[in-house]
């Protein structure tokens, strides 16, 4: 699993240090050109790619701390590093969009005319449209390839960057016709669209830091998966939550009612196998071995069965009273929330016992049945004899 990380961490770190170095040029150069240009749109747009430059790095550095592998105080892992990442980073979207939207319009409204924006702005909005487009179909081809939402999320902030230089480029060319303030209202509307991309970035992550479940058909779809398991009878109770790119799951998986322990929680073992084979970005999954139905009780007390050190007072009292002594045999309890059944599997020394005493093995478990049912929890009694071939 940590090999998978790091295989991912190196992949988003090289496509984000590419479209950091996009953005570093496209940033100096719409500022630059804005400034010798005479377009306010352009030099927005050139804080924009610069703020693109500054959440690139950390992205960087998000991803380095989110996959490390997990340690004692983050038994979990790190994935919400990346969460909290994504938060910070679309916080500073909303306060950049915030402070660049208010300038603007104190500008508007201050100024009775803005100087006329020349050609050189229009060329370098027109190469910034083109070069952010392409870095953003690049990061978000493999961000969902990776299924990360902070890489998704940059990738998306580069798409912001490639439309607010559209609306750049088209307000320069009614600036340069003779509407001088269609530059201004585009500066505007950029500030606007990078808060609105923030605001965004921020809802969905908080969704994931107060554990979201997962969709319901991404459930239906984990729960098809455990049913197909050979021996399990049912699967209820998915619980799920994200953390960064991973899925943490837990559930409850029903098996039959008398299989051993050991067998139980293989079966478990091969249902997360089943789901990690199938999907792999489910990285933590724990199951819960049912041997009945206890999905009606969920919210409700459980009917309090006796423990088996009661139980076996009780059967031991019994056999006092039959034998004078009860040690060659072993004790198996299956429970239900209603009963509980009762194995005995008898040793050579038990049987040779009864002919001492003269009781058939039919009487003793007649005996022991007729006083185990006065306790109101009883409901079944299987002996097994020394050879299986045997069994009464």
């Amino acid at each position: 699993m940590q090999e998978q990380l790091d295989q991912r961490r190196k992949a988003a770190e090289r496509v984000t240090l590419i479209g950091s170095l996009v953005d570093l040029l496209l940033g100096v150069s719409k500022i630059v050109i804005g400034l010798i240009a005479n377009s306010s749109a352009l030099i927005v747009d050139g804080v924009h790619s610069l703020s693109d430059l500054a959440t690139d790095f950390m992205v960087i550095v998000v991803l380095r701390i989110s996959h490390q592998e997990p340690d004692k105080n983050h038994p979990w892992g790190h994935g919400r590093f990346e969460t909290v990442g994504t938060v910070a980073l679309g916080v500073i979207l909303i306060a950049v969009g915030a402070t660049l939207a208010y300038e603007m319009i104190v500008k508007v409204l201050t100024t009775d005319e803005i100087a006329i924006p020349t050609w050189p702005a229009l060329v370098v909005a027109a190469l910034s449209v083109l070069s952010k487009e392409a870095i953003f179909r690049y990061s978000l081809k493999i961000g969902k390839e990776l299924k990360s939402d902070l890489l998704i999320a940059n990738a998306w902030h580069s798409r912001s960057d490639a439309l607010s230089s559209i609306v750049v480029f088209v307000a320069l060319i009614g600036a340069m016709m003779g509407v001088w303030w269609l530059d201004a209202v585009a500066a505007i509307f950029v500030a606007g669209f990078i808060g609105k991309i923030g605001w965004g970035l921020v809802t969905q992550s908080l969704t994931e830091l107060v554990d979201t479940a997962l969709p319901p058909e991404r459930v239906k779809e984990l729960r098809e998966t455990v049913l197909e398991v050979e021996g399990i009878v049912n699967a209820h109770d998915f619980k799920s939550r994200t953390m960064g790119s991973q899925v943490l799951l837990e559930m409850h998986v029903q098996v039959a009612p008398h299989l051993s322990a050991s067998e139980g929680h293989y079966v478990g073992d091969l249902a997360v196998y089943a789901l990690q084979n199938r999907f792999d970005d489910l990285s933590h999954i724990i199951f819960h071995i049912d041997t009945y139905d206890d999905e009606p009780f969920h919210g409700e007390a459980m009917p309090v069965m006796p423990s088996r050190k009661e139980i076996k007072a009780v059967l031991f009292q019994q056999m006092d009273q039959l034998l004078g002594s009860h040690d060659n045999f072993q004790l198996t309890l299956y429970y239900d929330p209603s009963y509980v059944d009762i194995e005995l599997k008898l040793q050579q020394e038990f049987i040779a016992k009864l002919d001492e005493i003269g009781l058939s093995l039919p009487a003793f478990r007649a005996h022991i049945e007729q006083e185990m049912g006065r306790t109101g929890w009883f409901r079944s009694l299987t002996l097994w004899l020394p050879e299986p071939q045997m069994r009464p």
